[in-house]
């Protein structure tokens, strides 16, 4: 099968070639193939990635001077053969431009463009050679007269003949025309390089000469006079000497340039290989992309792929086409689409295909730089009818020809192509020859999108392990199809519908309808309904266990967090009592000190005043010491952890709520505190007082519903679960709400985290479970200094780290949103992070 042709890569590959500028460019193009190697496809990738950021940004990168020179520079290494002026101003051009591309590539930093770097560091740039070409070259490609001092002397004997020459004929014309020879307004004519005087015929006998021509009419004749032909033939053999000395001085460069033909030749495949790769890279080009994640976990997702030469048909009318969204993976390899005639089933498959192909021959495909694509061994196609009289072969025996090459190496790392499949016989025998091998190719572990109408196959996707639906959606108000693929969910023919829009009479479609009967519609809606519901299952699930599993980690983060903050708490209170107890010994002896001194001035008044304003200003010192900055920001991260861990608590609680079918809203009540001797047994109303379960919050209850109690605690009214509170008496409320002798605030660590923090996070190398608790710590910092926008690095690599980054995110409550950063500033390998 020929698989290339049948995609329209054949398409392609015509583009690149007339995209190259030299023979070397198109022959590689010619001889690039498929590569199944992760290896070399990435390298090809990056190659093109590097010349795509190179032609979009970079203005030092010659655009022009990619010349073919292999073709005469190989036979120069005969002793016995020169180069030609023509192919010498070619190489002049070429070795031009390769002094400017290495010079390029010299000049950049470090770690920019390292694989184009690599090519070009054994590259080198002959300046020698261009000085020797400068010397016999002028800019117009001419031979200078300075090319050596024989060719400089010939060419000024040239000059003076030339010149003798032009003063006797420009004499003997005017002589004619003096003795009525010739027309008073004659001029002198040059034919072949001749210098002739136009006469009357009648008269040519009259001037010694030779008839070199005569006019159209036979009146004039042109002749050139004897005398002057003996110049001429002087003038004729210093060119003759003029062209042996150029050939010298060609020769002469020829063997000085032969030593240098293994690297110049060398150079110049280098400039053919950045020619091929520059053609790729402009094709992809017109078809706006990038360079997809090489999956190694072995999935496929394409996000916003368009097949280039539909979109650039399309481009042509005026039209957008509409970009297709697809994922295979490990567990769900084989995608089967169905869907109406015309409906794009067809351009999905050919899309994924060809982006496949395009990827794997090295060039950057039309889609999202954030896809994932893996690498196959092979591609299986069975697109179209290869039906062959010569060799006897229907439409559907040419199908079965191509299920049996299928079948004979597919394996695992095969991608499968099949466009309506079953289809050329009668259906009950072609869909049940179909499904069995739809089951053998899923049991091979086989990748594949596949496109069809039956039923059967539907029904088999739907209650397949590897085998996927997935339906080209249809407006059925329009009654015209959306060109946009659904996953998870079988589609239908519409064949009713459209027979209507075409205009079919309506007693025939009717009459079908009955003839097919209630039940068929009832399957296609039914086995939809079976499947939107189990696709609404499975995303449930994943949701479920994902937030499970994030909340774990943040949970036991947070609770890490408050044990290291308690045992900071008690550092800092045994500090605050070991500073207490010197500040009282300090004050006692101020105090003694006051005394002593007052009572030695004898109370003198002014002296006593004095000594009273000393002891004032030693108070003031101790209450600022006592109120400094960090103890307020320890008490005040304290209460955020606090906060921040009911919050988590409260949400997790809700959530076991709602899954919980026929929970009893009154299970879990508030329950009474037990009361102290001679006061009454609280009971649940408004006013009652009631202390928040799993902590020291207090508050009394404002207002009493069927789900939710109003709690006033401080200054805030709160919503919250009966389940939650817990009554108490009026002496613990009182108890509990007594101000605190002295609050225990933070260190100055926090004022370090504002001081130290960076707006950038690098977590590139890290492990998943590492990654996700970096970024954590990070947030959290980043919240509490107050930046509004930070930016994460994590690379693209195989993606993974970058989407479960993102799923994190999603959960994460101070994030308001994320995107990918800027392309020219590194793309889908950072996400900016936005906070509330």
């Amino acid at each position: 099968m020929n698989c290339a042709s049948k995609l329209g890569f054949d398409r392609i590959l015509a583009m690149v070639c007339d995209a190259c500028s030299t023979a070397y460019g198109r022959n590689r193009a010619g001889q690039e193939t498929f590569s199944s190697s992760e290896e070399e496809v990435e390298r090809r990738l990056a190659l093109c990635d590097e010349m795509r950021l190179i032609l979009m940004f970079e203005n030092g990168f010659p655009d022009s001077g990619f010349t073919d020179c292999i073709p005469f520079l190989i036979p120069l290494e005969n002793e016995h053969t020169h180069i030609d002026l023509p192919s010498l101003g070619v190489l002049k051009n070429s070795l031009d431009t390769l002094r400017k591309t290495v010079h390029f590539f010299d000049s950049l930093p470090d770690g920019k463009y390292p694989l184009l770097r690599e090519m070009t560091r054994p590259i080198a740039t002959f300046p020698e050679v261009l000085r020797r070409i400068d010397v016999i070259l002028d800019r117009y490609g001419e031979v200078r007269d300075g090319a050596s001092d024989e060719l400089r002397e010939i060419r000024r004997r040239i000059h003076e003949g030339e010149g003798s020459l032009s003063k006797r004929i420009q004499a003997i014309l005017h002589s004619a025309v003096a003795e009525g020879l010739a027309d008073a307004d004659a001029s002198v004519c040059i034919r072949d390089g001749k210098m002739l005087i136009p006469v009357s015929a009648a008269m040519k006998k009259r001037i010694p000469g030779i008839v070199y021509d005569e006019s159209a009419s036979g009146k004039t004749s042109f002749i050139e006079p004897l005398e002057i032909v003996e110049l001429n033939n002087r003038l004729r053999e210093l060119h003759f000497e003029e062209n042996r000395e150029i050939l010298r001085i060609l020769v002469t460069f020829t063997d000085f340039l032969r030593p240098y033909l293994p690297d110049i030749l060398n150079a110049e495949e280098y400039m053919g290989e950045l020619d091929f790769i520059r053609a790729k890279t402009l094709v992809s080009g017109r078809f706006p992309g990038g360079k997809p994640v090489i999956s190694r976990q072995g999935e496929v997702i394409l996000k916003k792929a368009r097949h280039p030469l539909l979109e650039e048909a399309l481009r042509r009318e005026g039209k957008q086409i509409v970009p297709l969204d697809l994922t295979l993976s490990p567990q769900k390899r084989i995608l089967l689409i169905s869907g109406p005639n015309a409906g794009g089933k067809s351009v999905c498959l050919k899309t994924v295909g060809l982006l496949q192909y395009m990827l794997q021959w090295g060039m950057l495909i039309p889609a999202s730089e954030s896809s994932e694509i893996r690498i196959f061994d092979d591609i299986f196609i069975d697109i179209g009818d290869d039906q062959s009289l010569e060799n006897d072969l229907s439409t559907y025996s040419s199908h079965l020809n191509n299920m049996k090459e299928m079948l004979a190496t597919a394996s695992g790392n095969s991608l499968i192509l099949i466009d309506e499949f079953g289809s050329g016989t009668e259906p009950a025998a072609g869909g049940a020859i179909a499904e069995q091998i739809l089951s053998e190719l899923e049991s091979r572990g086989s990748y594949g999108v596949i496109t069809t109408h039956y039923t059967n196959l539907k029904f088999y996707a739907n209650n397949s392990n590897g085998v996927l639906n997935g339906a080209m959606m249809f407006d059925v108000q329009k009654i015209e199809p959306m060109f946009r693929l659904e996953m998870g969910l079988p589609g239908n023919s519409f064949a009713f519908e459209l027979a209507r829009k075409i205009g079919l009479p309506e007693e025939i479609v009717h009459g079908a309808e009955e003839r097919a009967g209630s039940e068929f519609v009832s399957i296609e809606r039914n086995l939809r309904k079976i499947a939107r519901n189990k696709r609404t299952l499975e995303e449930k699930l994943t949701r479920i266990k994902n937030t499970d599993k994030t909340l774990e980690n943040i949970t036991e983060k947070y609770e890490k967090e408050l044990s290291d903050i308690k045992a900071l708490r008690k550092s800092i209170i045994e500090e605050a009592r070991d500073e207490a107890r010197e500040i009282l010994a300090q004050a006692n002896r101020k105090v003694e000190n006051t005394i002593r001194e007052i009572r030695e001035a004898q109370a003198e008044k002014e002296r006593t005043r004095e000594v009273r304003r000393e002891l004032d200003t030693f108070s003031q010192e101790l209450e600022a010491k006592r109120r400094n900055e960090r103890d307020l920001e320890i008490d005040r991260r304290m209460q955020q952890i606090i906060a921040r861990k009911e919050r988590q608590k409260q949400r997790k609680e809700e959530r076991e709520k709602r899954a919980a079918e026929g929970t009893d809203l009154k299970k879990g009540a508030v329950k009474g505190a037990e009361s102290a001797p001679g006061e009454e047994k609280p009971v649940l109303c408004i006013g009652a007082k009631v202390k928040v379960k799993g902590g020291d919050l207090v508050g009394e209850i404002m207002q009493i519903s069927a789900r939710k109690i109003k709690v006033a605690i401080g200054d805030i009214i709160s919503e919250m679960d009966p389940a939650r509170l817990e009554l108490i008496s009026s002496r613990e409320f009182k108890n509990l709400t007594r101000p605190a002798p002295r609050k225990i605030q933070m260190d100055s660590s926090i004022s370090d985290r504002k001081l130290n923090f960076k707006p950038t996070l690098d977590i590139r190398g890290f492990r998943l479970e590492e990654a996700i608790t970096t970024v954590t710590h990070y947030l959290d910092d980043a919240v509490m200094v107050g930046y509004p926008q930070v930016s994460i690095l994590h690379g693209t690599g195989t993606g993974v780290l970058r989407e479960e980054i993102r799923k994190y995110l999603k959960i994460y409550p101070e994030v308001s949103s994320f995107h990918d950063e800027a392309v020219e500033r590194g793309g889908a390998g950072i996400t900016i992070v936005n906070f509330k």
